[in-house]
């Protein structure tokens, strides 16, 4: 199971469009929800999306490659990083 839902949010595997939903849900609910991406292996868009909107706390990064390289640093922005 990609995505399980609890005191923090565990997405492990690959995190499908059908698991965008309940995710953006559980967000909503959590204004300050932690999300470990530690086993996460492909993150759809949409479920990408619904962590951008919210920002939760990245409590465990990705070991994933691509994750860590490209999709961790605009989940985690750089506070002191001029745009």
């Amino acid at each position: 199971m990609p995505l399980e839902l609890g005191a923090t949010a565990v997405l492990t595997g690959t995190v499908t469009v059908e698991d965008a939903e309940p995710l953006a849900s559980w967000l909503r609910d959590h204004h300050d929800a932690h999300v470990d991406l530690s086993g996460c292996t492909h993150l759809h868009t949409a479920a990408l999306q619904a962590l951008l909107s919210s920002q939760p706390a990245i409590t465990a990064p990705p070991t994933d490659d691509f994750l860590s390289r490209w999709i961790l640093p605009i989940l985690r922005p750089d506070p002191e990083r001029e745009d």
